[in-house]
């Protein structure tokens, strides 16, 4: 394995503890709309995902929805879910995960540098970096989000952006972190020396081990075994 230049770690469910605010809210406006999923389904059919994507995603696995009516629903649920997430995210939803601030100095020391990518828009991450405190150039060296590229996860688009912006021209020095199939697939798809999927978020260990990830961590801190 080539040395790890750059790490890219998805945000809720890796870096930041939310308790999977995203999808039960996901679930609640689908469930709203008439239909009934679960979150377990929320989770297995969007986790990771551009959450309009998500909500598609969601509706053409559990319902029975005619395929023409699909992404007009999905846009009504979609506004629908921007305004309850907006609602619920506050100081006491939202915290990083224990050790997580510790593990960017570390890596950062040891010249890797750090960037959040996230399937949230940019207005939802950077309202999340605010409540935990992270700033860009500070704590964290740059985020991407589903804002800023063209095509979501598991396309490459987000990973390929943020090595543009470290810098990092070889795919092969980056490290891909996240709590989905989805992200092990972006880092794959991405050509990443390591894609790595985590347990304290979206996926268990049977869902994410389907992708074939180079490791399942229990939670992201234990990279530092791998890395440091």
């Amino acid at each position: 394995m080539n040395t790890i230049e750059l790490c890219v770690f998805d945000m809720a469910g890796t870096t930041i503890d939310e308790g999977n605010l995203v999808y039960k809210t996901v679930r609640d406006a689908i469930n709203t709309r008439g239909y009934d999923v679960s979150l377990a389904s929320c989770l297995e059919h969007g986790g990771g995902k551009e959450k309009r994507q998500a909500i598609h995603d969601v509706l053409a696995g559990e319902s029975a929805i005619d395929p023409e009516q699909l992404d007009d629903e999905s846009d009504v649920i979609f506004a629908d879910f921007k305004e309850r997430l907006a609602q619920g995210y506050d100081g006491n939803s939202v915290r990083a995960f224990s050790g997580i601030e510790d593990l960017f100095v570390r890596l950062r020391d040891n010249g890797i540098k750090v960037f959040l990518n996230t399937g949230y828009n940019r207005i939802t991450a950077e309202k999340i970096l605010g409540i935990v405190g992270w700033q860009v150039g500070r704590d964290i060296d740059g985020l991407v989000t589903a804002d800023d590229v063209d095509n979501g996860r598991p396309a490459a688009d987000m990973i390929l952006l943020a090595m543009d912006m470290a810098g990092v021209s070889d795919a092969q020095k980056v490290l891909k972190a996240g709590d989905s199939v989805i992200d092990i697939e972006e880092g794959q798809n991405a050509g990443c020396g390591l894609s790595i999927g985590v347990l304290t978020g979206a996926q268990d260990e049977a869902q994410l081990r389907r992708a074939q990830p180079d490791y399942v961590l229990e939670k992201l801190t234990d990279l530092a075994n791998i890395l440091l």
